[in-house]
């Protein structure tokens, strides 16, 4: 990460191989994915007792589903009999139990291993012991966040402490009421282009005004390149001509009924690393999940969140859909432009970040401290 004879007021990057190596990738795949809190799924997905969600976590799938109980829970989605996945379908709901189609052992809700062919011959099975692997689950924002390390970072420093970073509290955030909101919509993008480049796109906002008119059109002070983020507790404001924040600037809904006088009119935005963004605006709000599948591939899925009375009668939430989906459109392609560019001898040591970007330096700093030096 040097730079020979580099201006002082430049920081150098990464190297282009930390976005390109399968290894570089599956080092963070286990010391990174694998080992902090990922946020996994929007609690209410699973509103129903038997409904369920696969995800990727790293190099494994976490079966996340309501049991009977009422309770989330998340395993392994592996069955302990020969290692066959247990769930093949993204979602769905199954009545009382799971059960693997290879050999049809079976496993209830919370897990425990209920049957299996031949299995009152075999009395001394623990069918706990060989129920599914069980996976640590926390829920917040109304969002059930799990861990599979044996023993999870503590939820409040690796978590909620980005929070507090941000917005200087974590009773700001409270404010917002997320886990009491309804999804008015939801869209999942397919981007070719890794994590990192994704992350640090979102950081940064030496970019809008080159490619985000209608963003930098709703906060002005967008333009002058330095984002939200830069600041503790710093909040974009809305241009004067501004109603809401739509993709035209028009009048968006009522405000959230907790947003204090000092968040109206403000968009916040924060990083939890490694795979969540969450942008808070008055009246609604813009929540990323990353699911990193490939060193060169990452899904995005992204909530837009409005009161329950809002979704539940209909109202058109489009227009402020549209702006954050043109500002996702306008990003991935930004970052799907950089990928093949990171295999460049060009790229071999590295590029640079600007004075407005130094948060990103710290970013690669973490990343390497969690990798070592790959």
């Amino acid at each position: 990460m040097t730079t020979t004879n580099m201006p002082a007021s430049l920081i150098p990057t990464l190297p282009g191989h930390y976005y390109t190596d399968p290894a570089v990738f599956g080092l963070e795949q286990a010391r990174i994915f694998e080992n902090m809190w990922f946020c996994a799924v929007r609690a209410s997905d699973l509103a129903t007792p038997g409904s369920f969600r696969s995800v990727q976590v790293g190099r494994e799938s976490v079966l996340v589903v309501r049991g009977r109980d009422g309770e989330l829970r998340a395993f392994l989605n592996i069955c302990r009999h020969r290692g066959a996945k247990l769930c093949t379908d993204d979602s769905g709901e199954v009545k009382r139990a799971f059960q693997c189609p290879y050999h049809a052992w079976t496993y209830g809700l919370d897990g425990k291993l209920v049957a299996a062919p031949n299995l009152t011959k075999m009395p001394d099975i623990d069918r706990t012991q060989y129920g599914l692997v069980p996976v640590h689950l926390r829920e917040w924002l109304g969002y059930a966040w799990v861990c599979l390390a044996d023993e999870p970072p503590s939820f409040e420093t690796d978590v909620q402490t980005a929070v507090t970073e941000r917005l200087g509290n974590l009773e700001a955030i409270d404010s917002y009421e997320i886990g009491d909101l309804a999804v008015g919509r939801r869209i999942t993008y397919d981007v070719k282009a890794n994590w990192k480049l994704i992350v640090e796109n979102f950081m940064e906002c030496y970019h809008c005004a080159t490619i985000h008119p209608e963003l930098t059109e709703v906060l002005p002070e967008f333009a002058d390149g330095y984002a939200a983020q830069y600041y503790v507790g710093h909040g974009a404001e809305f241009g004067d001509e501004i109603k809401g924040f739509t993709v035209d600037g028009s009048e968006g809904f009522d405000k959230l009924p907790g947003v204090t006088e000092d968040q109206d009119r403000r968009y916040y935005a924060i990083t939890i690393k490694p795979q969540v963004f969450i942008n808070l605006v008055p009246d609604h709000i813009i929540f990323h999940r990353m699911y990193p599948l490939a060193e060169d591939r990452t899904v995005v899925e992204c909530d837009w969140l409005y009161s329950k009375q809002i979704v539940a009668s209909g109202k058109d939430v489009s227009r402020s859909v549209e702006l954050f989906h043109r500002v996702n459109v306008q990003d991935f392609d930004a970052c799907e432009r950089c990928q093949p560019a990171m295999n460049s001898r060009a790229y071999a040591k590295g590029g640079v970040l600007v004075p407005s970007e130094h948060h990103i330096g710290a970013f690669h700093d973490w990343v390497t401290a969690k990798l070592g030096t790959p």
